[in-house]
């Protein structure tokens, strides 16, 4: 809703709570009886339909909203038609890799390349050229996880390899994994909205190597990147970028193990990253095993500038932790929604994957329930409130937000009365 302070309109967002809970993101945050309305006002309030939108109703968790204020006219500055193994090709390349450390914080002894295939192709790469010379364990609890453990047992075939799985919401236990085995897993379960809780449980003496999906934490998390021998993440996730590109981020433990061993199975061209038997380090200097898009290329740079800008890796940490924080306040509120995984020490400041409670959709059978959920994203994809906010086709059914640094903290906001009013609709009809 809105009021009217000191002769201003300003959006409230109002919560039944007995105290004020104060603001979150420059959004006042009211308790219903300090807003004047009694208890039952939210029915007859959600029933009519939200007067603001989001300025931006792309909540998305990949492709991910682009930054604030990006405009396609801006890529104008790229090398299209250029050759991009030419000299101010391999400038800009360069310059992805050199602004990607600084803001990141990795190490200098760990290399950085741009490899074809997103995440999906990087981490492929790093699985077929590390994996094979010790026993594997791969953390599956979400769909990625799952699909990285059927690279390492079905596809690759490595002796001795484990899935410790978990469902949908709920983390496997950390101490399953035998530290003299190599360990496969995502730090965020973008799928089930879920996460490694921290480092902790990778010890600094461990023998095997541990190869990291961060597509969704890098830019949200400040990752221990001296105990992820391997990592991997896109352009396309925290950052606003462009699809089909991902970064591979080899520490000296994988960079020992690949240029010491030799796997057994043919690797393809376009996860070949050694040369000579050793890492290729044109690769760590702007360099490509294939053709990547220069426009995807000048699109990474507007995000990393805008990154800068926004206070760099502590900013956006900031930003993802303000928008979690809009979003749990309605979800503890809201009566018909709840968070995936019930821990809440294993909940990722983005994405936020929920689940329908309560006694109207939470009652439902799964078949109905999934549903509902396509009809609620659907009705707000018609208003041009939100887009794409249906839960992972292989999730339990419920909604998922993305809340990384690049969306905007009062869009939030103005979603939370628009997830209400398509909750009431949706559930008139049955």
């Amino acid at each position: 809703m809105v009021r009217r302070v000191d002769g201003r309109v300003k959006r409230v967002l109002v919560l039944d709570s007995g105290s004020d809970l104060g603001q979150i993101a420059g959004v006042d945050v009211f308790p219903r009886a300090a807003a004047g309305l009694s208890s039952g006002t939210r029915n007859f309030a959600a029933a009519m339909k939200p007067a603001v939108r989001p300025a931006n109703p792309h909540f998305a968790s990949g492709p991910c909203a682009k930054p604030p204020g990006w405009r396609a006219a801006a890529l104008e500055g790229a090398l299209t038609g250029r050759y991009h193994r030419s000299a101010p090709a391999r400038a800009k390349l360069r310059e992805v890799v050199e602004r990607t450390r600084a803001l990141l914080a990795i190490p200098s002894q760990h290399r950085i390349a741009i490899l074809p295939g997103s995440d999906t192709g990087a981490i492929e790469c790093a699985m077929w050229n590390l994996l094979g010379p010790r026993g594997v364990d791969v953390l599956a609890f979400d769909n990625f996880g799952h699909d990285w453990a059927i690279d390492v047992i079905e596809q690759l075939k490595i002796p001795n390899a484990r899935r410790l799985a978990a469902a949908y919401g709920e983390m496997p236990d950390l101490a399953l994994w035998d530290r003299g085995r190599d360990l496969v897993f995502p730090w965020t379960g973008t799928t089930a909205g879920t996460c490694v809780p921290d480092g902790g449980f990778i010890p600094e003496d461990r023998h095997g190597l541990t190869i990291c999906d961060a597509t969704a934490a890098v830019f949200a998390i400040d990752l221990p990147w001296e105990k992820l021998d391997a990592a991997t993440f896109s352009w396309q996730k925290a950052m606003g970028g462009e699809a089909q590109h991902g970064v591979l981020v080899l520490g000296p433990r994988a960079v020992a193990r690949l240029e010491s061993y030799t796997p057994a199975w043919p690797v393809p061209k376009l996860f070949r990253i050694k040369r000579d038997g050793r890492f290729d380090d044109e690769l760590a200097d702007g360099g490509v095993i294939n053709t990547p898009s220069m426009l995807g290329v000048e699109d990474a740079l507007l995000s990393l500038k805008w990154i800068e800008r926004a206070g760099g890796l502590r900013g956006m940490i900031a930003r993802a932790r303000t928008n979690r924080a809009v979003l749990d306040a309605w979800i503890e509120k809201s009566g018909w929604a709840a968070h995936l995984p019930q821990d809440p020490g294993i909940r990722p400041p983005t994405p936020v994957a929920m689940r329908f409670a309560g006694p109207r959709l939470g009652a439902l059978a799964e078949p109905a329930q999934r549903r509902a959920a396509f009809e609620i994203a659907e009705l707000l994809e018609a208003e041009n409130a939100a887009f794409d906010i249906n839960g992972y086709r292989k999730a339990p059914p419920g909604l998922r937000v993305w809340t990384g640094g690049t969306v905007e903290s009062r869009d939030l906001a103005a979603l939370l009365p628009w997830l209400d009013w398509a909750h009431d609709r949706v559930t008139a009809r049955r």
